[in-house]
């Protein structure tokens, strides 16, 4: 009897024991998902992650218009799931990958400039390790999602690296010519043309004309971005149509460049004959939109320049992929 009293304290201590080293276990656990959702957190507002929107929905539109194509053709294409998961997987990845390694390769500028102190790597809420494998990770990714169209069409995995070669280049274009912007337009623009490789394994020129308009309106909204750091890119002697041709002519340029796109828009429907009313009234409606973005931002007033550059471009790549899906969904 008095054994088992005496082993009762002896079990209770055996007991909270380790009861403490289930807590400690689940602390340290609960310690490492916060810190590894920190930093989830910190790479996903690095590389804006919600700026995914402006090229996704012109790759998923482009792939609409294929899937509808491929729908008329004699035999008719089919749907497969693995082609949508490879393009969005393709395009987050690279996405991803472009801004990482742009992140990387101005972050002494970044440094320099005011407005972009604080951003991830000149402030150091991020390290130039973790940046780089970031960017390895999502560039295998990339290619990776290539394989998901195999084996029925290897353009997108023969192109994968050429690809990624000139979206990592734009990060450079800015210290050498004044065409940065349009490099940028051309880098989304291979968002819809890529869709339309994929699933089609040729290129036409309904995706050429939508890529053409995707690369003015980037260049468009990506030079009045730019009017914020003129005088900072004139300093360090970065080529931008800004610091070449001051505030006021670098918003004529962008005016010039959504004019393209507003035009290259309305002729879609002659290479893409599928479309029809929906998609001329969400023609027309971006084209009020654009010159909304034009009216909001001044030479003499570049307060509302995020406003233009962040809110309605999203509402216009969104529109459109709406009304375009619309138009060739619906009966």
């Amino acid at each position: 009897m008095a054994m088992a009293e005496s082993a009762k304290p002896l079990r209770d201590q055996e007991q909270e024991s380790a009861a403490s080293n289930r807590r400690g276990v689940l602390a340290r656990v609960a310690a490492w998902l916060g810190a590894a959702a920190g930093l989830v957190r910190r790479l996903l507002e690095m590389i804006r992650f919600s700026h995914t929107v402006f090229a996704l929905p012109f790759a998923l539109l482009a792939a609409v218009m294929a899937w509808a194509a491929n729908a008329r053709s004699d035999p008719p294409g089919r749907f497969r799931w693995l082609d949508l998961a490879g393009i969005l997987i393709c395009m987050v990845f690279a996405r991803s990958a472009a801004m990482a390694f742009n992140r990387l390769a101005d972050r002494r500028l970044d440094a320099l400039n005011p407005r972009t102190q604080s951003r991830h790597l000149p402030s150091g809420a991020l390290s130039v390790a973790t940046v780089v494998l970031f960017t390895v990770v999502c560039s295998l990714g990339f290619v990776a999602g290539t394989l998901l169209f195999l084996p029925h069409n290897p353009l997108p995995l023969y192109f994968s690296v050429p690809v990624l070669l000139f979206l990592f280049g734009y990060s450079f274009s800015k210290r050498f010519t004044v065409l940065a912007h349009f490099w940028l337009g051309a880098a989304l623009m291979l968002a819809p043309l890529a869709a339309w490789v994929a699933l089609r394994g040729t290129l036409d020129w309904a995706p050429v004309v939508l890529g053409g308009a995707v690369l003015f309106w980037v260049a468009g909204f990506d030079i009045i971005y730019a009017c914020q750091d003129a005088a900072f890119d004139r300093s360090m002697r970065l080529h931008s149509v800004p610091a070449r041709w001051g505030v006021a002519g670098a918003l004529r340029w962008a005016a010039l460049c959504h004019l393209g796109t507003t035009i290259l828009l309305f002729l879609l429907p002659a290479a893409y004959p599928y479309f029809g009313w929906i998609y001329y009234l969400g023609a027309c409606l971006i084209a009020l939109l654009l010159v909304y973005e034009h009216a909001i931002v001044r030479p003499d007033d570049l307060s509302r320049v995020n406003q233009a550059f962040f809110h309605v471009n999203a509402v216009i790549s969104l529109g459109l992929l709406a009304v375009g899906c619309l138009d060739l969904l619906l009966p």
